[in-house]
């Protein structure tokens, strides 16, 4: 992921910072608890493709 990118990528619910996760290939939003995906190197920054976190998902 392109840090420039992440640097002006926000939440689209809350506005608030995104955190990358390589591993899962999304970007976490703590404070709404969603991950958005990203495919083939394109962040998907839409509320109904996150997918919400567990509460026993650490973040």
């Amino acid at each position: 992921m392109n840090k420039q990118l992440l640097e002006i990528l926000v939440c689209p619910v809350c506005k608030g910072p995104l955190l990358w996760k390589p591993e899962a290939a999304e970007l976490i939003c703590k404070g709404d608890r969603l991950a958005f995906p990203v495919r083939d190197g394109i962040p998907v920054m839409l509320e109904e493709e996150a997918r919400a976190l567990p509460a026993d998902e650490e973040v």
